[in-house]
């Protein structure tokens, strides 16, 4: 089916069909979750786009004033095994007993509505980017910093933490570059605390193994001198 489909749009946009007419569709179904986690369709699949659906629900305790709305994509009976494609809470309903308020759900979907956003996409593209990559460095800083303090506590005087810190408090404004240099300074210095904590520590080892090698040496001695 999938091959035939694609000989014939490949016919219609060469020219060689002409009576048949290409129609968008949704691939799956659109709806919302409702009393119970269960998924109710507004908008079923393979319909033609552009559409528009509306179904009327109501509220499912006494006095409630506000409800969550969850948009799900798929074909499953159970919202929560459907894809999540967003949420928001309509406020604001007056109380009233459970099933008196009429709530209208509406969903629609056209190909302007598409292009909108695939426009959109593509005209914040780099803004998005950004923010993204401030989001992901900014998680990694923190990384760093909770496993200074953590494994380096002795020595975290000693860490220039303060300039990251700083730099994550107003990381909305700052930009990438900036948290990024300040992870790999602190990364950097805190390689070289650690490379000296430890020699120090393999040279009081190597002391103590010195001492008590003497110390045996010495004992041994006078035993046999004990001994003579």
């Amino acid at each position: 089916a999938v091959a035939v489909g694609a000989a014939v749009q490949g016919g219609v946009l060469a020219g060689d069909v002409t009576d048949i007419l290409l129609l968008d569709v949704t691939p799956l179904s659109l709806g919302i979750e409702t009393l119970g986690g269960v998924f109710t369709k507004l908008i079923t699949r393979n319909t033609t786009i552009p559409t528009k659906k509306s179904q009327v629900f109501s509220t499912a305790a006494d006095g409630q004033t506000q409800v969550e709305i969850k948009v799900h994509q798929g074909e499953r009976e159970m919202a929560t095994d459907n894809k999540l494609l967003g949420q928001f809470s309509l406020i604001g309903i007056p109380p009233a007993p459970r099933g008196v308020p009429q709530v209208e759900s509406s969903g629609g979907l056209s190909k302007d509505e598409i292009e909108n956003m695939v426009k959109a996409a593509e005209q914040f593209a780099a803004t998005d980017k950004q923010r993204r990559e401030r989001v992901e460095l900014s998680n990694q800083a923190e990384g760093v910093l909770h496993d200074t303090e953590t494994k380096m506590d002795e020595y975290k005087n000693q860490l220039p933490q303060d300039e990251l810190r700083e730099l994550l408090a107003n990381k909305d404004s700052v930009e990438p570059e900036e948290i990024r240099t300040a992870t790999n300074t602190l990364q950097q210095a805190s390689l070289k605390l650690f490379e000296q904590a430890y020699k120090k520590m393999a040279a009081e080892r190597e002391g103590q193994q010195q001492s008590s090698t003497e110390q045996s040496s010495a004992e041994d001695d006078k035993k046999k001198e004990e001994k003579n």
